[in-house]
């Protein structure tokens, strides 16, 4: 096992702050969560171990040099003056393609704007009011 030292400490942190979603890619632990489940991160202690809580309940811990998790990008939307945090920039495009098939006018016109910009792969997209 690898002991980091504190600058390596401080840096995971930096990286993975709480609240930061991430997706499991490996764990060695026989009661691992399957790979590819996403959890959240609760915090990272004094060995820079993610503290996590995992979609399927889980509580285990990803260890710091043995495990491996990635980020999960997150996309964030504006629109109505409103910030959504996204973690699935699918899940924002079919919201916002609904969105225009239920409106019309300037109200369409604000969701297709959005829905275009996350269809060319911005990860901050704004119906440009408010800004």
């Amino acid at each position: 096992m690898v002991f980091p030292n504190r600058k390596i400490v401080e840096n995971i942190r930096r990286e993975y702050p709480v609240g930061t979603r991430v997706e499991l890619v490996r764990m060695h632990d026989k009661q691992a969560p399957p790979v590819g489940m996403t959890g959240t991160v609760l915090g990272v202690d004094d060995t820079a171990s993610l503290l996590m809580h995992w979609d399927n309940g889980s509580g285990l811990n990803v260890i710091y040099g043995e495990d491996c998790v990635k980020k999960i990008p997150i996309v964030r939307t504006v629109c109505y003056g409103k910030t959504e945090e996204w973690y699935s920039r699918e899940k924002a495009e079919e919201f916002f393609f609904q969105a225009i098939l239920g409106s019309e006018g300037s109200e369409q016109s604000r969701y297709m704007k959005i829905y275009n910009e996350l269809k060319m792969g911005l990860d901050f997209c704004t119906d440009g009011e408010d800004l």
